[in-house]
C-alpha cells in the first residue's frame, strides 16, 4: 500500500522543510514585496521535488564521499548568505513607508538567480532533502519510494506556497515602515547565522587548523629498585 510512505514523507518533509531558514526567509520577503513572488515558489518547489528525486536515487552516498565538492558548496553558500544578510541590513535603514507592491525589488532574472543560489548554495538543502529525505525513502522498494518522495514534494509544494501567497495576510502589518525594517534585520540576522553555522564547523576542520602538541609522559622513576639493599649500606653491613 503506498498511501503509508506518501503520508510518512508528506510528515517527514514537512518537519524538515517547515523552519526557519534562509530559503524560507527570502520566499517570505519576495511573498510580502509582490516581487515575483510565483516564480520564486515554483523554483523552490521544482528544486526540492529534484533534490528529493536525487537522494531517493542514491545521490547522498555519492555526496558523503565527495568531501571537496561539499567543502566548496559550504563556502561558496556563506558567501551568498553573508551578501544577502548585508543587503537585508541595509534595505533595513532605508525602509520607507510604501505599499509591499511598489518597495524596490530585484528585476526578473536576478530574482531567479538568486532563488537559485539560496537554494543551490545552501548545504542545509542537501542535508534535509538528499541526505536525511533520501536514507529514509530509501529504505522503502521501488514503488513505496516514489510514494514517498511525493508525499515529501507535495509538502515542499504545499509550504512555499503557502509563504509565497499567503504573505498578503501581513500586507496591512507591513504598510509600516517600522515592520519592515523589523523584517529586514530579522531576514539579515537569519542570513547570517547560517552563514556562521556553515563557516564554524568548515574552521574547526580545516587542514590548517593547528594540532594541539602530543602529551609528554615521563617515566615514573624511583630511587632505587624495589626490595633492593643500596650498595653503600652493604658495604656498612658487611
Amino acid at each position: 500500500m503506498t498511501a503509508i510512505p506518501f503520508l510518512q514523507g508528506l510528515g517527514t518533509g514537512a518537519g524538515l522543510i517547515i523552519a526557519i531558514g534562509a530559503q524560507n526567509a527570502f520566499v517570505l520577503t519576495q511573498g510580502l514585496a509582490r516581487n515575483h513572488h510565483l516564480t520564486v515558489v515554483l523554483i523552490c518547489a521544482l528544486s526540492d521535488a529534484l533534490l528529493i528525486a536525487a537522494g531517493l536515487a542514491g545521490m547522498g552516498a555519492v555526496l558523503q564521499a565527495d568531501t571537496a565538492l561539499l567543502s566548496w558548496a559550504t563556502w561558496l553558500g556563506a558567501l551568498f548568505l553573508f551578501w544577502y544578510g548585508l543587503r537585508s541590513f541595509r534595505s533595513a535603514l532605508g525602509s520607507g513607508g510604501l505599499e509591499p507592491g511598489q518597495r524596490a525589488g530585484l528585476g526578473f532574472w536576478a530574482t531567479v538567480a538568486a532563488t537559485l543560489a539560496v537554494t543551490y548554495l545552501n548545504p542545509h538543502v542537501y542535508l534535509d532533502t538528499v541526505l536525511l529525505l533520501g536514507s529514509i525513502g530509501g529504505r522503502y522498494p521501488l514503488p513505496e519510494r516514489v510514494a514517498f518522495g511525493a508525499g515529501a514534494a507535495t509538502a515542499s509544494l504545499l509550504w512555499f506556497l503557502a509563504l509565497g501567497l499567503g504573505a498578503p495576510l501581513f500586507l496591512p502589518l507591513f504598510r509600516h515602515p517600522r515592520s519592515w525594517a523589523v523584517l529586514d534585520i530579522l531576514v539579515g540576522l537569519t542570513m547570517w547565522g547560517v552563514a556562521a553555522s556553515l563557516v564554524v564547523p568548515a574552521l574547526s576542520s580545516s587542514p590548517f587548523t593547528p594540532e594541539p602538541p602530543p602529551a609528554i609522559t615521563l617515566p615514573s622513576e624511583e630511587p632505587w629498585p624495589r626490595n633492593t639493599t643500596p650498595a653503600c649500606t652493604r658495604r656498612n653491613t658487611s
